[in-house]
């Protein structure tokens, strides 16, 4: 058995690289960016430097603030014609200036010393960070406190905290869960450990992620570790570029004799986006694991 824990530093590359391939971005920025100049008045101009957040402020009904935006940032289809600002984490000064928002947001940058940079410019930044579903609801309160739609935020946040309550009140009487493994990438193999975003939204589904037998965020494995595991379920989160993931699940040498294999409990095809990126959809993708979870009850006798 192999466990690669060396993931200090590794998991925003990874996460900035599955956010570009789902996205299918490039990033390069176009030579010149404007602000579409529509925010409402009294109200603070914006640029987000996740996608998740994009989401959030989109959500709430502060989409028309929003003056920037990093090459990841893909949903929903209106947030396309927001100007580039660089890539996930990763602004450029020299488009921020020239923009000159009132508010940056970030979840996290790639060099510390960027914020002091951009708060140098004379740009007010505030960071929001969501680890868990149940981080959601404050971050939405918080945005909207921030940009003016505090209403609309606290209406979202409550709807979402009374679904998360809904999913933990099904499943608290769950015995005997399905063991499900979240294959994230397979080249090499990563999954989400115990305190992950992913392991979260496992539980709330009503399933065991085989990666909370570890305690780190998100790991490298090996194929025997999996094997050894032996989950009743695998969802694979991205797409293979020549054939299906699935396929290439079933043909995995060794992979025979493991539940999810023999039982064809193997899927793939997932927005991405819905499952990796903490935000207001985040119901959605509860349900979407939770009818998977619990197929074969649905269609029992």
């Amino acid at each position: 058995m192999r466990i690669n824990f060396r993931c200090n530093g590794i998991l925003p590359l990874l996460f900035s690289f599955l956010l570009l391939f789902t996205a299918g971005c490039g990033g390069k920025l176009p030579q010149q960016q404007k602000s579409s100049g529509t925010a409402e008045k009294g109200k603070p101009t914006v640029v987000s430097l996740a996608p998740s957040l994009t989401e959030m402020i989109y959500a709430i009904g502060a989409g028309k603030q929003l003056v920037g935006r990093t090459t990841a940032c893909d949903w929903p289809k209106e947030a396309a014609s927001v100007p580039l600002v660089g890539a996930f984490a990763e602004p450029s000064l020299e488009v921020l200036a020239a923009i000159h928002p009132d508010l940056v947001i970030d979840v996290d940058l790639s060099e510390k010393e960027t914020g002091n940079k951009i708060a140098a410019l004379g740009i007010r930044r505030e960071t929001i960070q969501c680890r868990t579903p149940d981080d959601i609801p404050p971050a939405l309160r918080k945005l909207g406190r921030l940009t003016g739609h505090a209403r609309e935020a606290d209406s979202l946040a409550l709807l979402i905290s009374n679904g998360l309550a809904g999913f933990r009140q099904k499943t608290a009487e769950e015995k005997n869960r399905k063991k499900v493994y979240l294959e994230i990438w397979d080249d090499p193999f990563w999954t989400g450990g115990k305190g992950s975003y992913t392991s979260a939204l496992i539980a709330y589904a009503g399933g065991y992620n085989i990666g909370d037998a570890v305690e780190k965020e998100y790991f490298q494995i090996s194929q025997e570790w999996v094997i050894e595991q032996n989950p009743d379920i695998i969802a694979c989160m991205y797409m293979s570029k020549n054939s299906s993931a699935v396929d290439n699940v079933m043909k995995r040498q060794g992979w025979s004799h493991i539940s999810a294999v023999k039982q064809n409990r193997v899927y793939d095809r997932f927005d991405n986006n819905i499952f990796l990126r903490p935000g207001p959809r985040v119901l959605e993708g509860i349900k979407q694991l939770s009818d998977l979870i619990h197929r074969d009850e649905k269609h029992a006798p």
